[in-house]
């Protein structure tokens, strides 16, 4: 009785298997839905084409200004608020000369373009270039809402006031002992005149000058020389306090180190020419690692 139902139940087993086999046999299997791919939405961009946003027709690029200047163009009333938008006026050492806003000659309330005058005044430039940035009026202060456009000028520099300063090099022939050995020291200094634009920094505008390393064929002939200009030093910034001038400089070359000799000449001529100023009594180098063998 009990291999009987042994027999059955094992039977019943495989009836069972078999049937869930020819089901699933004749069930179709559902195919596996393709992956949707992501469709790429463009990202807005800055508008490249400002002839479609705003117009300047005076000053052009690269047109020879000075100052005061009148700039006439025409905008869309959405680079406008309140009826004005911001101009702004650098030379080539970024130095800010001057900020004026910009005021519409019409309704602005409008997409349309809208004719703007001003006349701007500006401080005196230190270099031959600059430019006039532009700014779109952006009351929010949201970058995504910022826009500018950038015109190269050329400053007529004869028409603004000049002044006569000295630039410090160094003529080895005057720096012998009594045996002919140089002596790297500052009886080897000469001054020659330059005339620069009357600027409220002479000084800074002075030592960019002597960085320059600009000598005429004559002075060459009279045996000055200079190691300026240095590949890669530039001026950051120049403050005064009690008397010291404090030049901080940028140089990635480490082009300031070397031997005493060469190193001091090199301070020797920044200082002479720091101090022709009034005021100046001492002169402090920055980072202080510059300027020494």
């Amino acid at each position: 009785m009990k291999t009987s139902t042994v027999i059955l139940l094992v039977v019943s087993v495989l009836v069972v298997s078999l049937l869930a086999y020819l089901f699933l046999r004749t069930t179709p299997v559902p195919t596996a839905s393709p992956t949707p791919t992501a469709t790429l939405i463009p990202v807005p961009t800055a508008t490249l084409n400002h002839d479609n946003l705003i117009r300047v027709s005076n000053p052009l690029p690269d047109a020879v200004i000075k100052s005061p200047l009148t700039i006439i163009g025409q905008a869309r009333g959405t680079w406008y608020f309140e009826a004005s938008f911001p101009a702004k006026m650098y030379d080539d050492y970024g130095r800010l000369l001057g900020a004026v806003p910009v005021q519409a000659q019409g309704e602005w309330m409008t997409e349309n373009f809208v004719p703007f005058k001003t006349i701007f005044s500006f401080a005196t430039p230190s270099t031959n270039t600059g430019k006039l940035v532009i700014e779109k009026d952006n009351p929010s202060g949201l970058p995504q809402n910022a826009d500018q456009i950038e015109i190269p000028v050329r400053f007529d520099l004869l028409a603004f006031p000049q002044r006569t300063i000295n630039l410090y090099y160094y003529n080895p022939n005057k720096d012998k002992d009594s045996s002919g050995n140089i002596m790297c020291s500052r009886q080897g200094l000469v001054s020659v005149q330059r005339e620069i634009p009357s600027t409220i920094v002479p000084i800074q505008d002075a030592i960019q000058l002597l960085l320059q390393g600009s000598l005429t064929d004559t002075e060459k002939s009279q045996g000055l020389t200079t190691e300026y200009p240095l590949a890669g030093l530039t001026l950051i910034s120049a403050s005064v306090n009690n008397g010291t001038l404090t030049l901080t400089f940028s140089d990635p070359n480490n082009k300031t180190s070397g031997g005493s000799c060469r190193v001091g000449v090199l301070w020797s001529q920044i200082e002479a020419t720091a101090k022709q100023f009034s005021g100046i009594s001492s002169v402090k180098f920055l980072p202080e690692e510059l300027f020494q063998p």
